[in-house]
């Protein structure tokens, strides 16, 4: 499995730092999304962020050039599916990949790997549905891509152990680390992670801090670089609460229920930053607790 050519499919927070980091390792990159603005604006901040990276030396101008002719965008899914690997990173809901991956069927290359960011959803039961599950692998990057040198790689039960070692590869050559997880809810870094968000949720819930002293207690207390409620506004609430559900769900321990405060904020549709308003209101020049 020698790849050449990466797809990418979702153009928002995930899909387009996939696709920096992709072209950045000298693979041709196929970007799509149904949305033409949502390319327009992935491709503006591929360009804002590969400008940064020169800089501060990080990259040169040269391969930053070459970068940026390799990416290509397209709001047609069928032209994602002659490239030897396919990563989708749409929104964190099953029915949405499900058709995305059955309207890839059609176009699909015989060699092409198919491989998912999700960050909770079953590995076995997504590739079930393809013809390919033995050429089908979790493959989950950290927000923000080009900065976070972690990529879980999580097995179906019919990938194949060729596939595995191909992806391995891949993350060496992106210049990240592989964590190998087994494909049970939420993998590694979420079943820690976002059960600690929800627990942040359920202390201010309970009146046992407000968001600034919760947040500032494990900044300072335990010397995370984010408060609790910060990290979740910045993940989106909507995500953390979707991850939360599929621990609930498939993991049928009450202790994964998810805060009724996280869910009314989701109700509410303040989803954190992307929304301009959850934990956190950043309307304003400076974030302001809301609670």
């Amino acid at each position: 499995m020698d790849f050449q050519s990466v797809g990418v499919i979702g153009a928002g927070q995930m899909g387009n730092g996939i696709a920096h980091v992709c072209a950045m390792a000298g693979y041709d990159v196929v970007l799509n999304d149904i949305s033409p603005e949502a390319l327009t604006g992935a491709v503006q901040r591929i360009e804002k962020n590969t400008a940064r990276q020169v800089s501060k030396g990080q990259i040169s101008e040269e391969s930053r050039a070459l970068a940026l002719q390799r990416i290509r965008t397209t709001t047609d899914l069928g032209s994602v599916g002659g490239c030897d690997l396919v990563i989708e990173a749409a929104t964190e809901r099953e029915v949405v990949k499900d058709q995305i991956f059955a309207g890839l069927q059609a176009s699909l290359a015989p060699q092409t790997v198919l491989t998912t960011n999700t960050s909770s959803i079953s590995i076995t039961r997504l590739a079930a549905k393809t013809d390919r599950p033995e050429r089908f692998m979790g493959f989950h990057f950290m927000n923000p891509v080009p900065m976070m040198k972690l990529v879980e790689l999580i097995r179906g039960i019919a990938t194949s152990e060729e596939t595995y070692q191909a992806m391995l590869t891949v993350v060496g050559r992106l210049g990240k680390t592989a964590a190998s997880a087994e494909d049970y809810p939420a993998f590694i870094v979420n079943r820690v992670l976002i059960p600690m968000i929800n627990e942040a949720c359920y202390a201010l819930y309970e009146g046992v801090g407000n968001v600034q002293s919760i947040d500032a207690a494990l900044k300072l207390g335990a010397n995370h670089p984010m408060g609790p409620l910060e990290l979740g506004d910045f993940i989106g609430l909507d995500t953390c609460l979707a991850i939360m559900n599929v621990l609930h769900d498939g993991l049928a321990d009450t202790k994964y229920r998810p805060c009724p405060l996280l869910v009314k904020y989701v109700e509410a549709g303040w989803l954190g930053r992307k929304t301009k308003r959850g934990f956190y209101d950043y309307r304003g020049e400076v974030p302001v607790p809301t609670r």
